[in-house]
């Protein structure tokens, strides 16, 4: 008989890579507004996966063409055609007022693919019309084109060299000395999530696209965060009267399943030719059904009227307890008394989860389902961290 060996139990340090650290938490079941672990304990979800579950945690409409999806079919590939790609694809246009879309997997992926175009397009201008501009504090991913435009020394260390003729300057006002006719695109965030929730100025952006346009430059607008609904209208470029040349979504497109979009003038989408662009796995039909889910949901004026009106509610709760409360919809960046990241543990502890993204900064961006009740019990929850001894002393001795 041959003898049965105990198997060592596996700890998620022994297989996984180190690169997110070590989890406080694990969820197994979300419902709405709220996360469970697996202990049982219940969260009030105020991170949304990072911005990407609008609709919340097991939403009916979602879970309900997920079903339907997977039981016909969930992947053929792009050598094929995808019938409700033109259908997802006629409903951003519309609502973007570009001309073509392109579906990947990421926001990372289609940030990458928007610099591929830009360069593409500027070198038919001339051949040396290759620089690509990006604003302080943006981020806009972790591949190697993304990351080259995303200027954090702590993200590019160890990366180095990285994509050439790219160029982060200092200022905003060094961004517009930069662009000359070298540059192919400037990419941009509305809002810098990543960074803290800091809305870039309307005029900045007025001037930025006017000196891009001088110089036959592509604007690049980075909704990768900030797009469908996140601020109260289906792109925040739109609250900016801005006219991009090329457009990037993902995160809330599909509140959970991997999907992200370039959207583009038709004339700029047309230099990717046959062969030029591709994906294994983008805009499957699985994606494609529950986008449409999601943008059926999100479009309708009524939905985002309550993200405008709830990011007001929640806007004035934080403004009551916080400094420094800035963004727009339901996306709000907030500094804290202590330390970011312990200001978050606290908030676990007391059944709210939070994302640190400063030393003392702190980002609320809350599924887009939101009604005044989860609000009210996100202020209980935060009342119950700024009355703790160690989170009170030290702000009442600044």
């Amino acid at each position: 008989m041959t003898e049965r060996l105990e198997q060592p139990t596996i700890e998620k340090e022994d297989v996984l890579f180190k690169n997110y650290g070590t989890h406080r938490l694990s969820m197994v079941r979300g419902d709405g507004v709220w996360l469970y672990d697996d202990k049982g304990s219940r969260y009030l979800d105020f991170t949304a996966g990072i911005a990407v579950c609008s609709l919340g945690h097991a939403h009916p409409a979602v879970t309900e063409a997920i079903v339907r999806q997977a039981q016909t079919l969930i992947h053929c590939s792009n050598l094929y055609g995808v019938p409700a790609q033109l259908r997802v694809a006629k409903k951003l246009t519309e609502e973007s007022g570009l001309g073509r879309v392109l579906f990947c997997n990421s926001g990372a992926e289609a940030n990458e693919g928007a610099l591929k175009l830009a360069r593409r397009y500027g070198t038919r201008i001339r051949a040396d019309k290759t620089k690509l501009i990006s604003l302080p504090g943006a981020f806009h991913g972790r591949t190697f084109g993304a990351l080259s435009v995303t200027p954090k020394p702590a993200y590019q260390a160890g990366f180095l060299p990285l994509l050439p003729d790219c160029a982060s300057p200092p200022s905003l006002a060094d961004v517009l000395q930069e662009i000359d006719a070298r540059t192919a695109a400037c990419i941009v965030e509305v809002i810098q999530g990543e960074g803290g929730v800091h809305p870039i100025p309307v005029s900045f952006l007025r001037d930025l696209q006017a000196k891009l346009r001088e110089h036959q430059a592509l604007l690049i607008v980075d909704e990768v965060q900030t797009g469908i609904g996140r601020t109260g209208e289906m792109f925040a470029f739109l609250q900016a009267s801005l006219q991009p040349d090329i457009l990037t979504l993902a995160k809330g497109l599909g509140n959970g399943v991997p999907v992200g979009a370039i959207v583009a003038r038709q004339e700029v989408a047309d230099v990717f030719d046959a062969g030029s662009h591709g994906t294994t796995f983008g805009g499957n039909p699985l994606a494609m059904a529950v986008v449409e889910a999601v943008l059926e949901v999100v479009s309708e004026p009524a939905f985002l009227k309550h993200v405008r009106e709830l990011g007001e509610v929640l806007r004035a709760a934080l403004e009551e307890r916080f400094t420094n409360v800035t963004g727009r919809g339901l996306m709000w960046g907030f500094d804290v008394p202590i330390d970011a990241k312990e200001f978050v543990r606290l908030a676990e502890e007391n059944g709210c989860l939070l994302t640190a993204v400063g030393p003392t900064r702190v980002r609320a961006v809350p599924p887009l389902i939101l009604d005044k009740q989860h609000v009210d019990e996100f202020a209980r929850c935060m009342d119950s961290i700024l009355a703790l001894p160690q989170v009170t002393v030290p702000a009442r001795r600044q």
